[in-house]
Order: C-alpha cells, then sequence, then structure tokens
C-alpha cells in the first residue's frame, strides 16, 4: 500500500472531526510539533485542533502532562506506559475527547540495543476515555523517522476513530 501524504491525511482527520464535533490534543516528544504543525498548516484547523504539547524533556512530560517522574525512570522516556500517560494528560488538561501522543529516538544518536534508533511509541486517547499504545520502529535518518512517526500517528488516530 503506497504511503498518505501528511496533507492528505491532516484533511481526512479534520473532517472527521469537525463532522462529529471532537476537538484534538496532541503530546509530542521526538517530532518536536511536526504534527501540530501539521494540522495547524491547514486552513481552519482552528475548528478541531486545540492545541500541542511539546515534551521533548523528562521534566516537561511530568510538569505539562502529568507523567510520573516514577514511570520515566522504571521504563523510559520512549515506553508504552510513557506514551499512554502523555495522550492521557493531553487530553485532561486540553479538555478534549482525542489526544495523540509520539515519544522516541529520532537519532542520529540517543539508541541501545533495546530500543534502537528509530524506535517510537504512540498513544490515541480515543472519545471513550480509552487510551491505545502501539510500538514501531522506522528506518532512516532523524528527519525520516519524525515523517514516519508523524504519519503515523495521523493515521493511527484516523483507524481508530468510532465508525460514522
Amino acid at each position: 500500500m503506497p504511503t498518505r501524504h501528511t496533507a492528505d491525511l491532516v484533511i481526512e482527520l479534520a473532517d472527521r472531526l469537525r463532522r462529529d464535533g471532537w476537538r484534538l490534543a496532541c503530546a509530542e516528544s521526538c517530532t518536536g510539533g511536526g504534527i501540530a504543525a501539521a494540522c495547524t498548516d491547514l486552513a481552519g484547523s482552528s475548528d478541531w485542533f486545540d492545541r500541542g504539547f511539546v515534551t521533548y524533556s523528562n521534566a516537561a512530560k511530568t510538569e505539562l502532562l502529568g507523567v510520573e517522574a516514577a514511570a520515566i525512570a522504571r521504563h523510559g522516556a520512549v515506553s508504552e506506559s510513557v506514551a499512554r500517560a502523555m495522550a492521557a494528560g493531553a487530553a485532561e488538561r486540553a479538555g478534549t475527547a482525542l489526544a495523540l501522543s509520539v515519544t522516541g529516538i529520532a537519532g542520529p544518536d540517543g539508541g541501545s540495543p533495546a530500543k534502537p534508533v528509530g524506535t517510537v511509541w504512540f498513544g490515541w486517547r480515543l472519545p471513550d476515555g480509552r487510551v491505545e499504545t502501539e510500538h514501531c520502529r522506522f528506518d532512516g535518518d532523524r528527519a525520516a523517522v519524525r515523517a514516519a512517526a508523524t504519519r503515523h500517528a495521523l493515521a493511527g488516530l484516523l483507524a481508530r476513530l468510532p465508525a460514522a
């Protein structure tokens, strides 16, 4: 299946969120605000995009999103538990039905045998309050990992939205 362009994913997401009356918040680490930028590149995004939290440091994840420092210490910032807490915290603090989160290792440094460069965890907080997570590994340089993570976060949210 061909890779969908980020702009096309945003247009589809905007249509779905406008139709259902939902607003989105995002919590980003390794994408550094790329998801929020992609969303707000679309004119009229203020109808459905509420805010983005760029929580690159562990302290920011704790202070802005309520991620427990103990979870970061125990599992690392790039982990399922942190991605889950980031998505839940973004939705709670923004007061939105939907939130997505991304935390990963874009490279070129920072990887380890257990968590190599390209490792990314995603979280999606859904309208029913559930948070779903997913782990991916993307190939390529820093820009490629960040771009792939942005597309995957948006496509993953679309795939998880309730049917019309």
